[in-house]
């Protein structure tokens, strides 16, 4: 017999399993065209980025799972944990969804310094979705001061590094400015 208290948890990797089946029903590879998997991937704006394990993108994954859990304990407070993990899952594997339609790509080809995007693997994706339940995992544990120094500091380090990350990559998707694209591109 199925332990309700586990039942949540049971949902959520059905979840995470069934956006890999969507994904690779969409023809999205299962892992990089080049036929190895790499734990990192560093350059950005190649064919295999996005292909890999983990690269400068998973970051913004990881915050996507502290936003989640603050978000969630303020709208849906009374809600178990569990339950608001899997909105959390639902949620990260829609955008991940989303992020490979061909919509998506192009979006962001048009409006953003990733004129390359081609998509995520269905590996990189799922190690996406684990990033951002490491996220909420974490946001759950840590006190608040010690998440937000966590979201600042990653976003703080894709800035310098690869002028780019979560909150770049969402004004630029939404509503793109000439001048963060110029100094996106000056790098």
């Amino acid at each position: 017999m199925l332990d309700r208290r586990l039942l949540p948890y049971w949902v959520t990797l059905f979840i995470v399993l069934l956006g890999a089946a969507v994904l690779l029903a969409m023809g999205r590879s299962l892992i990089c065209p080049c036929g190895t998997v790499l734990p990192w991937y560093g350059p950005t704006g190649t064919p295999d980025a996005n292909m890999h394990l983990t690269d400068w993108y998973t970051p913004s994954h990881l915050l996507h799972g502290f936003l989640f859990f603050f978000l969630l304990r303020l709208v849906a407070r009374r809600v178990p944990i569990g339950w608001r993990l899997v909105a959390a899952t639902a949620l990260e594997v829609g955008w991940e969804i989303l992020e490979n339609t061909n919509w998506t790509i192009d979006r962001y080809r048009s409006t953003t310094v990733s004129t390359d995007y081609i998509g995520d693997s269905v590996v990189n994706s799922v190690t996406d979705v684990t990033f951002m339940l490491l996220g909420f995992w974490l946001a759950r544990r840590l006190p608040v001061w010690a998440s937000l120094a966590i979201c600042i500091g990653f976003e703080l380090l894709t800035a310098v590094v690869i002028r780019d990350g979560l909150t770049l990559n969402v004004i630029m998707f939404i509503h793109p400015m000439d001048w963060i694209l110029n100094w996106q591109t000056a790098g």
